[in-house]
């Protein structure tokens, strides 16, 4: 995306900026393609997953395409600043990634689904990278909201780092962490569906060609 600083250091908490107390803009009420609330209320069943794979723009499209998938937003997180803007992240100086955040129904799309879109749309051994796209906020990242969330994405990483070393790559640098104190930031307004309502739009999204395995067991030990 435009504007990267070209920033591969995580800042510490206090080289990070400061930040604001609110956010600086609005974000709009629908998404443009699901017609559901951004920031909510949800349905009761519903469940949230978070994740980071790079450009945020192309990210969330992958996500609203998938069946059970009740809405989508992009924005910011695993950072320090708190309400971050867009240029305040890509300076490299906030500590976020570009992230999306997905309210699913868990009868129709389980979370292993949704992890093996995430593993197969970006390259998650790339660290503070993806494609040509330089900076911390390209990270890979996975922010859970339940233990079994982050048991379940463990096991789906050690899976296909298996499957990406025997095919030729290095080891996967995602990082998965939970999100109840890592806050997740709407991203301005402009942003929201970006590749809908810019269909010719940038889209750094590419995964490596090798497939997740799907369902896998926490690994014994």
């Amino acid at each position: 995306m435009l504007f990267s600083r070209f920033k591969t250091h995580l800042p510490t908490p206090e080289e990070a900026l400061e930040g604001r107390p609110e956010r600086a803009f609005t974000v709009p009420a629908r998404h443009t393609v699901l017609g559901n609330p951004l920031l909510g209320p949800y349905p009761d069943g519903l469940e949230t997953a978070d994740f980071g794979l790079g450009c945020f723009w192309g990210a969330e499209r992958k996500f609203w395409q998938a069946e059970g998938v009740w809405t989508t937003l992009v924005g910011y997180q695993g950072g320090h600043t708190p309400h971050p803007t867009y240029e305040e992240v890509c300076s490299g100086h906030t500590g976020h990634t570009e992230a999306v955040r997905v309210v699913y129904d868990p009868a129709v799309v389980p979370y292993t689904s949704l992890l093996k879109l995430f593993w197969e749309s970006h390259d998650p051994t790339q660290g503070f990278r993806q494609g040509n796209d330089v900076g911390t906020q390209y990270r890979s990242a996975i922010y859970t909201h339940s233990p079994a969330q982050q048991q379940t994405a463990e096991a789906s990483r050690d899976a296909y780092r298996t499957v990406l070393h025997n095919s030729g790559y290095a080891d996967i640098t995602t990082e998965i962490l939970p999100a109840d104190t890592r806050p997740f930031y709407p991203a301005e307004g402009y942003h929201q569906q970006y590749l809908d309502k810019n269909p010719a739009g940038y889209c750094g999204i590419g995964g490596t060609g090798v497939s997740c395995p799907v369902g896998v067991a926490p690994a014994e030990g």
